[in-house]
């Protein structure tokens, strides 16, 4: 993994995961997401699909400073890697 914004792949994936990391609603979500995602996905995509669709995407479909959870430069092995963390 190569490291260049704050030991995160880029500014959008360590700005996603500050905010799980400091959000108690989203940090529970991740671990949520981790404990219940179907072997068709991954803990990220389960993630971002709770976060874009439904009642909570009109609200929550992005993090506090603008970056969209579904934002392609988002590194989702970074991520899913992160929220194993949480969830042990």
């Amino acid at each position: 993994m190569i490291s260049n914004y704050n030991g995160w792949a880029n500014y959008e994936t360590w700005n996603a995961a500050l905010w799980v990391g400091n959000d108690q609603f989203l940090h529970n979500t991740a671990i949520a997401c981790v404990q219940f995602c179907g072997d068709n996905e991954t803990p990220w995509d389960k993630f971002v699909r709770c976060m874009m669709e439904g009642q909570v995407g009109k609200f929550l479909g992005q993090t506090g400073d603008g970056v969209e959870w579904n934002d392609i430069n988002i590194d989702a092995d970074e991520m899913n890697e992160m929220m194993a963390e949480l969830a042990a």
